[in-house]
């Protein structure tokens, strides 16, 4: 990390440059206060995040893209769960420019109808109603935490109809309130001295006042969610007798959310536990992976991450699979979590975790694009900003025993399990899951008396307990060997395994026909 220098301006705006020598680019992230923590200002929250930008007092969009492509400049607006993120990318040059631009929009903006007639438009063709992953999460989160913005119904969302009905006037006024320094950070990455961006930020930003706006993500009241079980197959607004409805997510995907305690980033303990994370569902063969995805074929999407916010900290572990498989998928997840926290991990495992936390600590960095980022990052989260280089250190120093007392957290006895299933498959239908299921076609292979003729004379099953068909052109099963009367095995692909050796792969060509 390159050597950064911060100050707090007189108007209550925390500014952080670092020094990048030789960059072409200067990179700045304005990071506002942005959570959607009262209802009745979501909607124009909506709409202002969509439209900033678009205009100010003394430019049209047209004037303003124009004068951004002679700075050789890019603005670009990102919404989080908490903050309202402007950033920037300028040629080296054009840095005082970009901060001159920057504050136009923030100290004189115009939100003219037409673009909000634009916005409200686009909100009209969006979706009316949370994804089941939203849904879900929501569920999860109320019933482990508690009442919070988080998992309230309208999960900061705003009401389709009231983002259509809202008039100009109305994001102004927002913007008063709302994109304000008090309490926001903004980082600036150039080849310049710290100290002389420092003073450029503070000349070109000095109109920009007012704040803080109080719009901050309120603290769980629980540190650690209550444990439990929740089942979502009802969506908000229908007419069950608890006053939601079924779910209208026909042909959906079964979806299985797991939350539990986290430890904090800025904890001393937080390497330990942050190992544990990624060996249990950090990367493609961590061991949820590879017992959910890849033994058992029951998800397709496997994933635990660590998420933080202002609210707090929570371990959530995420798949998705076939209609029918929640129940199964969550079973083999509680019994992960359980051995893992029994058991610990292998020290092997805790190794290949380290190298792969180490190697993405640095690939997380790569471009100054990335640097930038992770320093806004660091900065809205309360930490300095050379907290990563000192992590790699720390990671380094974190012995199998810590990993394996950090692994206890992961008792699923301390977790929510939710899980989702599409209407498509009504719960009280679904066959339940032995520990040894697999798919029909597969368990055909070795058992075609178990599966009913008349199902696989409709999927072309083999009829032989050997499982290969020894028709000429008989069906064969997905993903399966056919036998050829040549005595050679084709492939549904066309490849072909003969009897007096390997496979013999046809000739590849370009797309000219020319061989490769």
């Amino acid at each position: 990390m390159n050597r950064t220098t911060a100050a707090v301006l007189p108007t209550g705006l925390r500014v952080l440059a670092t020094r990048a020598p030789g960059t072409p680019l200067a990179e700045l992230r304005l990071v506002i206060p942005y959570a959607r923590t009262e209802p009745g200002l979501a909607a124009a929250q909506e709409l202002l995040a969509a439209c900033l930008g678009t205009g100010s007092r003394d430019r049209t969009r047209q004037e303003i893209a124009d004068r951004a492509a002679d700075l050789g400049a890019e603005f670009s607006t990102v919404v989080t769960a908490e903050s309202l993120i402007l950033s920037v990318s300028v040629l080296a040059p054009g840095l005082p420019g970009a901060l001159d631009l920057l504050a136009e929009l923030l100290t004189r903006p115009r939100y003219e109808a037409g673009e909000v007639a634009l916005a409200q438009r686009r909100a009209a063709a969006a979706p009316r109603a949370p994804a089941s992953r939203v849904r879900l999460r929501r569920a999860a989160l109320a019933h482990g935490f508690g009442p919070h913005p988080l998992s309230s119904r309208s999960g900061g969302t705003a009401p389709l109809l009231d983002v259509v009905s809202l008039a100009p006037g109305a994001l102004g006024a927002l913007h008063t309130r709302a994109v304000v320094p008090g309490g926001s950070s903004l980082v600036v990455l150039a080849g310049d001295e710290p100290e002389t961006v420092l003073r450029l930020a503070g000349e070109r930003l000095a109109p920009w006042t007012g704040g803080p706006s109080g719009l901050t993500l309120p603290r769980f009241t629980r540190q650690d969610p209550r444990p439990g079980r929740v089942g979502l197959d009802v969506v908000e607004g229908g007419g069950g007798s608890d006053g939601v409805g079924r779910t209208a997510d026909t042909g959906d995907q079964a979806l299985v959310l797991a939350v539990g305690p986290a430890v904090p980033t800025a904890d001393p303990d937080h390497a330990p536990f942050h190992l544990a994370q990624l060996l249990l569902g950090g990367y493609a063969s961590a061991r949820l992976g590879r017992r959910i995805r890849d033994r058992y074929g029951l998800a397709y999407a496997v994933s635990a991450r660590v998420r933080e916010n202002g609210a707090g900290g929570w371990l959530e572990i995420e798949c998705a699979g076939a209609p029918g498989s929640a129940d199964r998928i969550s079973g083999e997840i509680t019994g992960c979590l359980r051995e893992l926290a029994a058991r610990g991990p292998s020290p092997a495992e805790v190794d290949r975790a380290r190298a792969y936390a180490t190697g993405f600590t640095r690939f997380a960095l790569a471009t100054r694009a990335e640097e930038a980022s992770a320093l806004a990052g660091f900065a809205a989260a309360g930490l300095e900003p050379d907290w990563l280089d000192g992590y790699r250190d720390r990671l380094a120093a974190v012995t199998p025993a810590q990993v394996a007392a950090a692994a206890r957290r992961l008792d699923p006895d301390r977790a929510v399990m939710a899980t989702y299933e599409p209407d498509a498959v009504p719960a009280r239908a679904r066959a339940p899951y032995e520990p040894d299921a697999v798919p029909t076609w597969a368990r055909a292979l070795y058992e075609p008396d178990a599966v009913p003729a008349r199902v696989r004379a409709r999927y072309g099953l083999p009829t032989s307990a050997r499982g290969l068909s020894a028709e000429a052109d008989g069906p064969s099963p997905p993903g399966k060997f056919r036998e050829t009367p040549g005595g050679s095995r084709e492939m549904p692909d066309g490849f072909r395994e003969t009897p007096d050796g390997p496979r013999a792969m046809p000739e590849l060509r370009d797309q000219k026909g020319a061989p490769r």
